[in-house]
């Protein structure tokens, strides 16, 4: 069950304060490319700012958790004035675990959300964290991620992975 998600959504502004009190989460490690931005894209996905404001209004605790270099990863951080972390090193644990103290919060209490199967998913299962798998905002063109997208479409049939209803 390592590449199943908890919760399985559209898109990060389907993700709720009920949905996360149902599931016990109070703070998101969130990755930027495909998740809030298309894929090395400045531009945000339609209420992504009102969603930010709207989950630390809740008291929902927000830091990005991204495999992409600093210069990356830097400027989105400020435009959405979110802490980060640069090159997670994702689904190795190194960069949940430092996502996770920098938080101030329990493991079981935190989610990944991200769009991958192999890095976001994978990587939080094993360490404890609660996993949202977003669909991803535009499938990528290169030969390495059409190869995973293949492979994750095997894996949401395996099991049996739905859109999470409230």
């Amino acid at each position: 069950m390592l590449l199943k998600p908890n919760i399985k959504l559209d898109g990060i502004t389907d993700i709720s304060i009920s949905l996360l009190k149902k599931y016990n989460i109070t703070a998101l490690l969130l990755d930027v490319d495909n998740t809030m931005s298309t894929h090395h894209g400045m531009v945000l996905t339609e209420g992504l700012m009102q969603w930010i404001d709207a989950m630390k209004k809740n008291g929902i605790k927000l830091r990005i958790l991204s495999n992409s270099k600093e210069n990356r990863v830097k400027p989105f951080a400020e435009k959405i004035g979110l802490p980060y972390i640069s090159l997670g090193c994702k689904p190795l644990p190194f960069g949940y675990l430092r996502g996770a103290k920098a938080l101030g919060t329990k493991r079981k209490n935190v989610a990944i959300v991200g769009d991958q199967i192999f890095t976001d998913i994978l990587g939080g299962n094993c360490i404890g964290l609660k996993t949202i798998l977003l669909t991803p905002i535009k499938l990528e063109t290169t030969a390495g991620f059409r190869f995973k997208r293949k492979l994750e479409k095997i894996v949401y049939k395996i099991h049996k992975i739905e859109t999470t209803k409230e």
